[in-house]
């Protein structure tokens, strides 16, 4: 693709978002989501790929689908209520209309069909594109909105989470098994937004280090199924012995970050007389940690048969950048022993 237009489609995506994120304006919200759309699908499709084409033809229909009902529902809001203001909405309908829209626009479950599919048609880095930076703006709105009915929230929560580790267990593909890991962790978050915003976002900013970490390792790995991991050893031993912990921090296992976020939407459901709740969801965790064992059995403790040639690629200098992974993996595995501050600095 031409630097020039990748430069612009990468300035759309970043001005789309920024839009949503300081827009008080229902309309202006909806420019900075189309704007987003708009973006990615170019950057989606430069492949030429018929899986590509396909992805790219299943996410804008979903994608409209999703825009159309948040127009029509801040549309009625505004004729019921004579408000366009994003905090200002207070009717229940055009509120439930919004948060189904919002929850299309992420792929909450019940409405998740689309994101393996997109996913799985794209390749690493515009899947990582799609799994963060996509999640941002739809999430921004969901924070100002507050839904009044904590009933539907909770529900989207639970049956993404159980979908998420499930819907996981069965896949081979790596970029599918990702994308039903994105539906368990926004499941997470959906379930405590209504209770506290700070810890929503915090658990984001979690997911969003843990998920760059694991494109990159991919990434760096040009694996795209189980198999083609299990010859990962030869390629980069050091990087071999570290994906498991991201993983397991990804599947919320302590001492890892990703156990903070867990951990804490946990004792606050507790707090909130949700007993039920929280153990429903605890359980669901463990379905998604058994899919991230089989990636972290299959990466360290298989190998493929090799020749003499095939285990020397890891004494050649590779030419890929490691800098980003060594950040965020950092971040993915050290992090817990820091919640109090984190959270105390969220909360202010």
């Amino acid at each position: 693709m031409n630097p020039y237009v990748m430069f612009t489609l990468i300035l759309g995506l970043g001005l789309g978002t920024s839009i949503t994120l300081t827009s008080s304006h229902w309309l202006l919200a909806w420019m900075g989501l189309e704007m987003n759309t708009l973006a990615i699908i170019p950057l989606m499709a430069q492949h030429s790929h018929p899986r590509a084409v396909e992805a790219t033809t299943k996410y804008f229909l979903t994608q409209a689908t999703a825009a159309a009902m948040l127009l029509f529902a801040s549309t009625t809001n505004a004729w019921l209520t004579g408000q366009w203001e994003i905090q200002q909405m207070s009717h229940p309908l055009p509120l439930t209309l919004i948060t189904i829209a919002l929850a299309l626009k992420v792929g909450l479950a019940p409405l998740h069909t689309w994101l393996p599919e997109v996913l799985q048609g794209l390749d690493l880095t515009t899947g990582l594109i799609l799994s963060t930076w996509q999640k941002l703006a739809p999430f921004a709105l969901l924070l100002q909105i507050q839904p009044a009915n904590a009933t539907i929230l909770i529900f989207l929560g639970l049956s993404s989470t159980l979908i998420g580790g499930w819907g996981g267990l069965n896949q081979t593909q790596l970029r599918k098994i990702l994308a039903y890991s994105s539906i368990a962790h926004l499941g997470w978050m959906i379930m405590v937004l209504q209770f506290s915003p700070s810890l929503t976002l915090m658990t984001l900013i979690t997911y969003l280090v843990m998920t760059f970490s694991t494109f990159i390792v991919f990434k760096l790995n040009k694996a795209t199924t189980i198999n083609s991991l299990t010859i990962s050893w030869t390629k980069a031993p050091a990087m071999t012995c570290l994906t498991p912990l991201i993983l397991l921090s990804l599947g919320g296992l302590p001492p890892l970050t990703g156990f903070m976020p867990k951990w804490l939407i946990l004792q606050e459901l507790t707090k909130q007389d949700l007993a039920m709740t929280a153990t429903i969801a605890a359980l669901t965790a463990l379905l998604s940690l058994y899919f991230y064992l089989r990636l972290s059995y299959a990466m360290t403790l298989t190998m493929s048969p090799n020749n003499p040639a095939g285990t020397a690629p890891w004494r050649l200098n590779s030419l890929q950048t490691s800098l980003p992974l060594a950040i965020s993996a950092a971040a993915t595995t050290t992090l817990l022993p820091l919640t109090p501050g984190i959270a105390a600095t969220l909360m202010l």
